[in-house]
């Protein structure tokens, strides 16, 4: 986990265990936020309206830290199952795939040298889930589209003190802990160690989630 080369904030290169665990294919879309909205009466995203990210089949955006929570809750009380945020060790694991030490989820290939499909929407926003080929996990978007939350509070000395078994971030903090990538960057693409936080009442147009599960 972490980097050798990258920011100080990836630093030290470490070794990590995480026990079994479920995460989504897909980041949450609109589609499947519509239904929490309708039978919760809200919290409505931020953008929600706006054809940028109205698709169905996008990411949901302008959600909130606390939004992502209050849809997990809602998700295991509806499923009975124990839906929730990852961990930003269990989202680096999913991300590299098969491809332990490569730079992203495809190996060390820049993405300027890689053919990426996509999906150009005419109102712009990020691409609908799913547009790019998967990594070695199945998992699509874990390098582009949006910045996913997190379940942990974000320290960017963390990896210095961190348990080597199931970390799950320091105990307090101001921000919270967010990866992958965002269609408003000039370069869209993430490293799968590259880190970034925000506080979580914040709701920006590239802040999504993607679940995870408990087995």
């Amino acid at each position: 986990m972490g980097s050798a080369h990258g920011p100080e904030n990836e630093m030290p290169l470490h070794e990590v265990w995480v026990d079994g665990f479920a995460i989504g294919r897909f980041p949450v879309t609109n589609r499947e936020f519509k239904i929490f909205v309708a039978e919760t009466d809200g919290p409505v995203p931020a953008f929600w309206s706006d054809p940028m990210f109205s698709n169905p089949a996008q990411p949901v955006v302008g959600v909130s830290w606390n939004d992502a929570i209050a849809y997990c809750e809602w998700l295991k009380q509806r499923s009975g199952k124990n839906f929730r945020l990852p961990t930003e060790a269990e989202w680096e694991r999913a991300a590299r795939g098969q491809r332990e030490g490569c730079l992203y989820p495809w190996g060390d290939e820049p993405p300027s040298e890689r053919p990426f499909p996509g999906y150009d929407l005419k109102t712009g926003g990020p691409e609908l889930v799913g547009a790019n080929p998967p990594n070695d996990f199945g998992l699509h978007d874990m390098s582009e589209g949006v910045h996913e939350w997190c379940s942990d509070y974000y320290d960017a000395g963390y990896y210095r003190y961190s348990p080597v078994r199931n970390p799950g971030g320091p105990c307090s903090g101001q921000r919270r802990a967010s990866r992958g990538g965002s269609w408003r960057h000039r370069i869209k693409f993430s490293r799968c160690a590259a880190r970034s936080s925000l506080p979580p009442t914040f709701k920006y147009a590239d802040y999504g989630f993607r679940l995870a599960l408990t087995p």
